[in-house]
């Protein structure tokens, strides 16, 4: 893992692993040619994709998984909470799904969260926040930072002497945001860690994604712009750092890591914001897998997927130790 420069030899076509090469044509070929989703109700396209009928793998329900039911500013929160089984908790991993803003679920990334939850010894909390275009921004981030805030007064539920944040896509995105609103209402920010992978941070669009000429590879072009025009309903200035993190002052940030795959439009939003938040606080690491696509990293049975997700769990687990 490294910060700027980063090796050319990373986005040589023979940088991608045979296995890669042959997942992403796969995708292609079956998604490439199906209907546009946008013809459908966001509502339809959720439940298509929680019944299995879209790109990714659907998991099982973990058995041993809690809720909680918070309140928040706009009604309940649900919180999805997976603690550890065959440890004691070392701390909280605080967790915000993708979906940009409009589609998934906290309860889709179960396996994923059990892994972190088991091999990193941290309690997983996943928040059920308010989707697009039901409920437009702020209502989304305004419940993931609501989450945050009762997550740090639950000393007796939470091991919080360890607090990491983290998420995928547009759960990287609410991650940042919540970090920099804690930061900006309490004086500093009281998260340890930052697991921040394939996130949109600039909703304005930056080069990777304004320049995409590419094949839909999970995530389109178009996609971006739809999700965003869900989202963003009140001819909100994609500049304003709460809209955009990418913006924002970026002092005071824990250490972050930022995971990306090379065939993925949201490039540049890791790479530039990578670049920035090391600026700020000379603390970010950026992991830049050949040939990845958007969050290859919720497929199992990817090399570069175990791959990478065996770096976010030893990530943490370095933050988690220097912590201690």
């Amino acid at each position: 893992m490294r910060i700027l420069p980063i090796d050319p030899a990373l986005f040589h076509p023979d940088a991608i692993s045979t296995q890669t090469h042959a997942f992403n044509r796969d995708i292609i070929d079956r998604f490439g040619d199906a209907p546009d989703m946008w013809q459908f109700e966001p509502k339809d396209i959720r439940a298509a994709r929680t019944s299995g009928n879209g790109p990714f793998p659907v998991d099982p329900l973990d058995q041993h998984a809690e809720t909680i039911t918070i309140e928040g500013r706009r009604g309940p929160i649900e919180l999805r909470v997976l603690h550890p089984r065959n440890t004691k908790p070392r701390g909280t991993y605080l967790h915000f799904h993708g979906g940009g803003w409009v589609i998934g679920a906290a309860e889709a990334q179960d396996v994923r969260l059990r892994a972190i939850a088991e091999g990193c010894s941290l309690s997983a909390v996943s928040v059920e926040y308010r989707l697009a275009p039901e409920h437009p921004y702020p209502a989304g981030p305004d419940d993931c930072e609501t989450a945050a805030h009762w997550l740090l007064q639950q000393d007796e539920i939470f091991n919080n002497s360890f607090l990491a944040i983290g998420g995928e896509s547009a759960g990287a995105h609410l991650a940042a945001l919540t970090l920099l609103r804690l930061r900006d209402k309490l004086g500093d920010c009281p998260f340890h860690a930052a697991n921040l992978t394939a996130g949109v941070f600039d909703l304005g669009q930056t080069p990777s994604a304004k320049n995409w000429k590419g094949e839909k590879l999970i995530l389109s072009k178009r996609d971006m712009l739809m999700f965003t025009a869900n989202y963003l309903q009140g001819g909100e200035d994609t500049r304003d750092p709460d809209v955009s993190p990418f913006y924002a002052s970026l002092e005071g940030m824990p250490p972050a890591l930022f995971s990306i795959g090379t065939c993925d439009l949201l490039l540049d939003d890791s790479v530039l914001m990578a670049s920035r938040w090391h600026a700020a606080n000379g603390n970010a690491q950026l992991d830049v897998v050949p040939g990845g696509c958007h969050v290859f990293q919720n497929f199992p049975n990817l090399d570069i997927a175990q791959e990478s997700n065996a770096r976010i769990d030893a990530f943490l687990v370095e933050c988690l130790d220097q912590q201690s």
